[in-house]
């Protein structure tokens, strides 16, 4: 019997999957044999002598100490694709809240009080100060088709949009995913360029960590937008910061 440690919610459906005469699942134990985790950060946690292995529920494994437990020889395992269109549709909640100011317009109904005039009619009158543009036809770049990126690329194409993909490592499988409609980047910056909307989706590695800098930004066009549904790091938050207050950058959504 092996006894496992979850150091987040994991889904009861997916506890179930653990074979009941070979597992059992006791958040309490000091000496679990795996563990199970999604977004809580093991770096500071000491790792158990009896600890077999970690499996991570995604595919970044940025939160798992990987050396501390390669020299220890606990195995890691991560699930890529698991959570991808979930991830999917958060990034094309982004694209919309990238483009018409609906958090604004939430907020401004919220404080709306009946009175000599209606709400309805307040509304009506004052809908316009929260318009933005359609994402049908705008231009898409896609940093990154893996199993999100394939997906979010395929589902802006059938919203419409012009979507270009750059991935210098892309699968083979992921390739013959992608729908025929998607353009192949073969330069980072041409693709910057001509992107109104950008959406990585990268893993985190020493190499990627800030690597949407101030330069990247640079080639962006100032009316662009930026999501950012995988790694906060991933993105120089300050340079961001820079551009959006001097106007270099229209939207930034992140999750």
């Amino acid at each position: 019997m092996y006894t496992i440690k979850t150091l987040n919610a994991i889904s009861p459906a997916g506890l179930a999957k653990l074979p009941v005469n070979q597992f059992e699942v006791d958040n309490e134990t000091t000496a679990p044999q795996g563990i199970l985790v999604r977004s809580a950060d093991m770096h500071d946690m000491p790792l158990p002598d009896s600890l077999l292995a970690i499996a991570r529920a995604g595919a970044g494994t940025n939160n798992i100490p990987i050396e501390e437990c390669t020299n220890a020889g606990i195995v890691v395992f991560n699930t890529p694709g698991a959570n991808a269109n979930a991830v999917k549709e958060l990034t094309l909640a982004g694209l919309l809240l990238a483009s018409r100011d609906i958090i604004g317009g939430v907020e401004w109904v919220k404080e709306l009080k009946p009175g000599e005039t209606s709400v309805a009619k307040q509304v009506e009158k004052g809908k316009s100060q929260f318009v933005g543009p359609e994402i049908q036809g705008k231009t898409l770049a896609v940093m990154g088709l893996g199993a999100i990126g394939v997906l979010v690329a395929n589902a802006a194409a059938t919203l419409g949009m012009k979507v270009i993909g750059y991935d210098p490592f892309i699968s083979v499988e992921n390739a013959w995913a992608l729908s025929t409609t998607i353009q192949r980047a073969t330069s980072l910056d041409a693709m910057l360029a001509e992107a109104d909307y950008v959406t990585v989706h990268i893993p985190l590695s020493d190499k990627t960590r800030n690597m949407i800098d101030e330069q990247v930004l640079a080639k962006m066009k100032p009316s662009a937008a930026l999501l950012n549904f995988s790694r906060a790091e991933l993105c120089d938050t300050a340079a961001v910061l820079a551009a959006l207050q001097a106007g270099r950058l229209r939207k930034y959504v992140i999750d």
